[in-house]
């Protein structure tokens, strides 16, 4: 047992295994023993027993040398996905989103530091240089899920946040002041809604809502994205905020009540 924090209840192997699956990505599909050993912060001889313990288990595969995920570890997310009453509530109004826009429309939660897509409609049109799917994490400050779902935080929780974080420039848009970043996450809090634009990536504008339960508290963040070169800035708020809004309403309405 570790004391994470004080706490004689923490299991730092259990940390330690997670750790191990999510340091594969797409920047590292196949790792080697010391790759994993490196990436994770471990002896070699614990990242031996936990990939071959994964392997037992049949989360990983290996080649004899390079070890690689297995579609079985998608049934550990999908075990929390499963849990949200709110999830497939939430696909019909986003694929109208879709049909309407002719945009993809994505779902968030705050995971840490980051937002976590937990459903996706995808569109025609790919406006990002990355694969987004149910799984990717983005930086909440740069994205204007993230800020709609920081909007809803405690003062205290939002200055903690604020004090951790590095902002990192994605292009020459994004905000880099703690101070400016706080001001747009406010700006979202009192509008509503939160618009980016170009901050993430440049050509990308991206607006999000909360989605709330029926008693009124967040439970995570709805936005649509599109090509600045095909959707004026005006238009965001314009002709998208008003569908991803009604999308949005639907989603609560239908609703189980507490």
């Amino acid at each position: 047992m570790a004391r994470r924090d004080g706490n004689p209840e923490f299991v730092q192997s259990l940390e330690r295994g997670l750790a191990v699956i999510s340091a594969f990505g797409p920047d590292a599909p196949e790792m080697t023993i010391s790759e994993v050993a490196e990436a994770t912060g471990t002896t070699r001889a614990t990242a031996r027993r936990f990939l071959l313990t994964l392997e037992q288990l049949g989360h990983v595969r290996s080649d004899g040398r390079k070890f690689s995920l297995t579609p079985d570890v998608l049934s550990l997310g999908y075990a929390y996905l499963s849990s949200l009453e709110w999830w497939q509530i939430a696909q019909p109004p986003m694929e109208d989103v879709v049909r309407e826009l002719q945009e993809s429309c994505s779902a968030a939660v705050l995971s840490g530091k980051e937002v976590i897509y937990v459903q996706r409609v995808t569109a025609a049109t790919r406006i990002m240089s990355i694969n987004l799917g149910i799984g990717t994490r983005l930086p909440a400050e740069a994205t204007s899920l993230g800020r709609v779902l920081l909007s809803h935080k405690s003062p205290e929780v939002l200055d903690r946040y604020l004090s951790e974080i590095t902002p990192k420039a994605y292009t020459d848009r994004t905000k880099l002041d703690p101070k400016e970043v706080r001001e747009a996450i406010e700006t979202a809090r009192l509008k509503g809604y939160a618009l980016v634009d170009q901050e993430l990536e440049t050509g990308l504008r991206s607006l999000a809502v909360p989605i709330y339960d029926r008693t009124g508290r967040i439970l995570a963040a709805l936005n649509v994205g599109t090509h600045a070169a095909r959707t004026r800035l005006d238009e965001m708020t314009s002709r998208f905020l008003p569908v991803i809004l009604e999308a949005s309403r639907k989603i609560t309405a239908q609703l189980p009540r507490q």
